[in-house]
């Protein structure tokens, strides 16, 4: 099937603010091809980490298969339960620098940073300097991907307990990665990065 089971979705999506025996990432995703003022979708579906290869890595083989048009615009978007690691960042942002006709929007259920690199915030950075769009994904996306990639058995979406809170929190932390320190607006913020 081309839809993930609504247990998968519901575990690995879920955007806990520690997620414990959380250690597959899944990438839910659509790719659309821009003609003016209209698009047309090409393909959606969803991939997980495979042995010894991350999500990323594999949409990326995935889509360089294609021999995309040069002469056409793409835009991909991206729903994945786990931010991407500091290598998988790297190979996003070199592929995007090598499809200057493609966008990429990556839609992030939690943040990932490996407890002994540290590193993972500088790969975000480094995406977000590619040009790749990076947010944390709110109940409107958690929806949408319900309704689009999930064997939902025409089910209504419930949010959990703690969703809203949750992305709120981790779109602040993400802002903090992202923009600098004289760019943070919320006072509290700023002093929790001065460890005050």
């Amino acid at each position: 099937s081309i839809l993930m089971q609504r247990r998968l979705f519901l575990y690995n999506f879920r955007n806990l603010r520690k997620a414990k025996g959380r250690r597959e990432t899944y990438l839910c995703y659509v790719v659309k091809r821009r003609d003016s003022a209209t698009s047309c979708s090409l393909d959606f579906g969803y991939l997980r980490n495979q042995m010894g290869c991350h999500v990323e890595v594999l949409f990326l083989r995935y889509i360089a298969a294609w021999d995309l048009d040069p002469g056409r615009c793409y835009r991909i978007t991206w729903f994945t339960s786990w931010s991407p690691c500091y290598d998988c960042a790297q190979h996003i942002a070199n592929f995007l620098r090598s499809y200057p006709n493609l966008t990429l929007r990556i839609f992030m259920a939690r943040l990932y940073f490996c407890e002994d690199r540290k590193a993972e915030p500088e790969g975000l950075r480094r995406l977000h300097k590619a040009g790749a769009q990076i947010a944390i994904m709110t109940f409107k996306d958690f929806f949408y991907c319900w309704n689009t990639f999930v064997e939902n058995r025409e089910q209504a979406f419930k949010g959990w307990e703690g969703l809203h809170e949750n992305s709120v929190h981790l779109t602040r932390k993400l802002r903090r990665i992202l923009l600098p320190l004289y760019e943070v607006d919320d006072l509290r913020d700023a002093f929790k990065i001065l460890g005050l």
